[in-house]
């Protein structure tokens, strides 16, 4: 079985969990003469960033692995890393480039050996996966949130996790008795027992001594973790944080290289680990942070917040590690969950279940590729 074809694409699509904004992700589609097809995702989020993964794939990638066996994934993803050492070495744009054809590669494995990706991961660990509502508050009223939360509880979801500077009117992460006052009444409607995480977001500034401030108020209403409370790289803030609260911190979905991730794990301050199969180097990338997060003794949880193509490559990453803590879904319909693929991956009474079907698992909707696709 040989690799025929590559085919990047831009996605445009409306986010109804992001408030019906605009958003942007690249799709690989990889085709074997045996018929075989792949599909992958490279999370690049901004347009002029997807055009530029879909031009390193087109212009460079593609070549090192067309007319070459698919199922050699470690070769390939060594072959690519090496290719990009000058303009991705660190990770970057050819991170989502390499993402997306590595997902699709695996993708075909699967496929072509007829298992579900976790069985060559090593097999089943967990047998369902604590499902996470991942929403981005959008109301100024606190009670408004409150109550979307409570119906994401009402559903079935155990534990929701909140973004803060996002679109939308609410004003969260700019004020103290805002956001306490939001906190208060969040945990008010939704009880003392069900799971609460923040994720504090890269477009809100804290300082040391506010961020500890707000940690310690935070823990007193059952806070499980805040996550990203700073940019990646101040490491000493998130010492003293640490230091100061003791709070569980969770980072990491901005990383995109095993040194990377490897860099961050060694310091010792992160609980939590966010990895991105469609950001993190791909499928390959992610395995290899996974033995970074076992040596360690720590947990990770998957970034997937985009197409159920990164949703599936999580739910078979996860389901395989005991290292899983949660798995996030988007609670509301949206067209990269739903519409692209015809057997979208949804919560069953609190719990999202192993995918058996081989491959990702996913079978895609080429029409709505088509429908969405602008480059």
């Amino acid at each position: 079985m040989k690799i025929m074809k590559v085919e990047p694409m831009g996605m445009r699509y409306i986010e109804p969990n992001d408030d019906n904004s605009t958003r942007y992700t690249m799709l690989v589609r990889i085709e074997t003469d045996s018929g075989l097809v792949g599909w992958g995702e490279g999370i690049a989020m901004w347009p002029e960033a997807v055009k530029a993964a879909a031009a390193l794939i087109d212009g460079g990638l593609t070549a090192l692995v067309i007319g070459k066996d698919p199922l050699d994934t470690e070769l390939h993803w060594q072959v690519m890393k090496e290719h990009v050492w000058w303009y991705g070495g660190d990770g970057g744009i050819a991170s989502f480039a390499i993402s997306a054809i590595d997902m699709a590669l695996w993708d075909i494995k699967g496929k072509a050996l007829q298992q579900p990706l976790y069985k060559l991961f090593g097999g089943k660990v967990l047998n369902k996966l604590h499902a996470n509502a991942s929403i981005h508050i959008k109301y100024f009223e606190h009670q408004k949130n409150a109550d979307e939360i409570k119906g994401y509880i009402d559903e079935g979801y155990q534990s929701v996790k909140v973004g803060f500077g996002k679109k939308g009117t609410a004003k969260l992460g700019l004020t103290e008795e805002y956001d306490m006052a939001f906190v208060k009444a969040v945990r008010r409607t939704i009880g003392p027992k069900v799971g609460f995480m923040v994720d504090i977001g890269h477009k809100v500034k804290w300082d040391v001594a506010h961020a500890i401030r707000m940690t310690k108020q935070f823990a007193e209403y059952g806070i499980d973790w805040i996550e990203e409370p700073f940019e990646p790289n101040q490491l000493a803030d998130f010492a003293r944080l640490k230091q100061a609260t003791g709070c569980l911190l969770a980072s990491g979905e901005r990383e995109s290289t095993v040194d990377a991730y490897s860099r961050l794990i060694r310091t010792g301050l992160i609980d939590i680990v966010g990895i991105d199969p469609a950001r993190s180097d791909g499928i390959t990338g992610f395995l290899k942070v996974l033995t970074l997060v076992a040596d360690a003794k720590i947990k990770f949880n998957t970034h997937a917040w985009s197409t159920a193509l990164t949703t599936a490559a999580s739910v078979h990453l996860s389901i395989s590690s005991p290292h899983c803590i949660i798995m996030e879904l988007k609670p509301l319909p949206s067209s990269m969950q739903h519409e692209l693929v015809y057997n979208p991956i949804v919560q069953q009474d609190g719990w999202v279940l192993p995918i058996e079907e081989p491959g990702l698992g996913v079978e895609v909707d080429e029409e709505a590729v088509r429908k969405y696709r602008f480059c």
